[in-house]
């Protein structure tokens, strides 16, 4: 892809994004449809220099564990993965398979694992990066295990509340009602609800740990959730990037703060 149209698709993201850019801020307002525009942003990030290493910080070989969002499995962060062992990392998937169960049950029986091996093979504390849903699980296991995380990395992930569109809260009740089906008794009757008292939600709720550095990337473009939820109102670590909800997990933009907030996490152990 030569300069001019890498320039070209840039500037077609932003002119729709503008034009469908919310003037007030509510649930009937957010636009979902924008959001096909991802496949731009696949495209855009293979012809950008921070795609394969360049004029970003190095990394040191610490651990990264990727976490994906509602609905999705491991095998769309494939690109995040790849691109995080090209400039120094270890990367690790999350392996809690598709995210559509409890959100409790994922951390206890599957990234806690996948943490714990990746804190072994480096030797370090470890980074994570979550997107949408994902981003939530990681705040809320960093404030489980703060001794073990170095940092966290939300990507459009509304860790504040959720405000999203009528489908996604159609689907999410999908998923609640088969949790209560599948697991009974071992999960809270609110499970998958803001209401439940689970550790999840308790541990998302805690301030979090001082030794954690925490970087919250997002769209006001976002056309999933309310753009809004997605921030911790702190400037120092809040990143506003344009593109889509979606197109988050492949944003350049969000990959070069991505490689500044690790560099800056850089721990011995």
């Amino acid at each position: 892809m030569n300069l001019g149209t890498q320039r070209r698709i840039t500037k077609r993201i932003k002119r729709v994004s503008r034009r469908n850019t919310p003037k007030r801020h509510s649930k009937g307002e957010i636009v979902p449809w924008t959001e096909a525009l991802f496949a731009a942003e696949i495209l855009l990030l293979h012809a950008t220099p921070v795609y394969y290493g360049m004029g970003v910080p190095p990394g040191d070989g610490s651990a990264v564990v990727i976490i994906p969002g509602f609905l999705g499995t491991d095998l769309y962060l494939m690109e995040l993965h790849g691109w995080l062992g090209r400039i120094g990392y270890r990367p690790y998937f999350s392996g809690i398979g598709l995210n559509a169960d409890c959100p409790n049950l994922l951390i206890q029986r599957h990234l806690n694992e996948t943490i714990a091996r990746a804190r072994v093979e480096t030797g370090r504390k470890i980074h994570l990066i979550g997107h949408s849903l994902g981003g939530v699980i990681a705040r809320s296991v960093a404030g489980q295990r703060p001794r073990d995380v170095a940092s966290v990395i939300t990507l459009a992930a509304p860790f504040r509340g959720t405000v999203t569109n009528k489908t996604v809260l159609l689907a999410a009740e999908a998923v609640r009602l088969r949790i209560l089906q599948e697991h009974g008794q071992g999960v809270l009757p609110e499970c998958y609800t803001g209401r439940c008292t689970c550790n999840f939600i308790n541990s998302l709720s805690r301030e979090m740990p001082s030794s954690v550095v925490e970087t919250a990337i997002y769209t006001r473009q976002d056309g999933i959730v309310d753009w809004r939820y997605c921030m911790t109102r702190n400037d120092e670590v809040d990143f506003e990037v344009p593109g889509t909800h979606i197109g988050m997990a492949f944003n350049a933009s969000a990959y070069a703060i991505v490689a500044e907030r690790l560099a800056r996490a850089q721990v011995s152990g």
